[in-house]
């Protein structure tokens, strides 16, 4: 796969998956101090304007949320399903499970357990840390067993917990936008059942694919839209996404009109907000603001829009300031360079045949 990949083509791919990955951080972290707040409130605690830059959250400023730890978490799952192939297993959907798994550890647990060898991003310790989980999300992965699109966990569930770890797959431009949807779904499912809330992921998921490899946002959702046609129980995430649309018609981007979209407590409406600030925003800055400043799930919202923004125009057009104060940023980078690395040159970093190397120890495939 590496020769297929010229040395500008590679940097191009970091970039935008690096873009991505910390756009949405940036996105989740300006929501993080305003979610839970009607918009009056904001206005009220931060000026007319909402908020402009980051507000403590969590005894900091920069703060994630569950939203970037499951998205990372997300990114990681994806790396250890491709280190797998190597022994001739292939079940994405698997690796995913167990790296959620993983971070619902994060999520009760004091600190990383040494004594267990599950890979090197588990044991950053910053990761534990409760940042107010989905209850879906949880309870989902409370049994440790894998949700099926036979027989999904939650399956009453369309909260936006789903669709907003979603990006990553997206980052699959290999894949045909098919497989990357089906994925989406599947992965989706592990925690919602409900057909709004994992089809939502999977628009989310086409969309980002389409943007990483040049396409407009509007070119990504006729593409998802077509492919979530042919799923039961669609109408739902197809009305929502096409109430996006109408919006970036209807005139000039303020928070009213974001909010005639829902607040984003459920996947369509966390989906709808995030297309239509991507859609309308003449700078990143800009539409990571109308994202967030609005009734609701502010961060879910802010993270979706800076997953596409990021993924459309590459790391150096996010925010400098915003980039600098970001909670867990050499983390988040480090994840990206190594997914890049792994979808580019997997043949220079491990094999079926050789020793065991440094990157099988840092992507275990158990």
């Amino acid at each position: 796969m590496a020769a297929l990949w010229s040395r500008e083509q590679q940097q191009d791919f970091r970039s935008r998956v690096r873009g991505c990955l910390v756009g949405g951080a940036v996105g989740d972290a300006l929501g993080a101090g305003i979610e839970f707040l009607a918009l009056d409130e904001i206005r009220a605690q931060h000026g007319a304007e909402g908020v402009t830059g980051f507000v403590t959250a969590y005894h900091r400023r920069g703060a994630i949320t569950d939203d970037t730890q499951m998205t990372l978490f997300t990114v990681e799952g994806l790396i250890r399903a491709h280190v797998r192939r190597d022994e001739g297993t292939w079940h994405p959907p698997t690796d995913v499970h167990r790296a959620y798994l993983r971070w619902k550890a994060t999520q009760s647990e004091w600190g990383p357990d040494e004594r267990r060898d599950e890979g090197w991003l588990v044991r950053e310790e910053w990761l534990y840390s409760s940042r107010a989980p989905g209850h879906a999300c949880l309870r989902g992965l409370d049994d440790g067993v894998m949700g099926t699109l036979d027989k999904p966990k939650n399956v009453d569930s369309k909260g936006c917990g789903a669709v907003m770890r979603s990006a990553p797959f997206g980052l699959l431009v290999g894949w045909n936008p098919e497989l990357v949807f089906q994925l989406a779904v599947e992965c989706a499912v592990l925690t919602h059942g409900h057909p709004t809330g994992y089809l939502s992921a999977g628009v989310f998921a086409v969309v980002v694919h389409a943007v990483m490899q040049g396409a407009t946002v509007e070119q990504g959702v006729q593409q998802a839209l077509e492919l979530t046609a042919a799923y039961d129980g669609h109408e739902e995430t197809v009305a929502a996404v096409e109430a996006a649309l109408r919006m970036v018609r209807a005139g000039t981007p303020d928070s009213g009109r974001v909010e005639e979209l829902g607040q984003g407590w459920t996947a369509e409406e966390a989906l709808a907000i995030g297309l239509y600030c991507a859609l309308v925003a003449p700078d990143v800055r800009s539409g990571l603001l109308l994202a967030v400043n609005h009734s609701g799930d502010s961060d879910s919202t802010g993270s979706i829009c800076g997953n596409l923004l990021g993924a459309m125009h590459g790391e150096t057009a996010l925010p400098a300031d915003l980039v600098a104060e970001l909670e867990g940023r050499g983390t988040i980078l480090q994840l990206a360079d190594d997914f890049a690395m792994e979808m580019t040159q997997a043949a220079a970093l491990h094999g079926a045949d050789g020793p065991e190397t440094h990157w099988a120890k840092r992507y275990p495939a158990a």
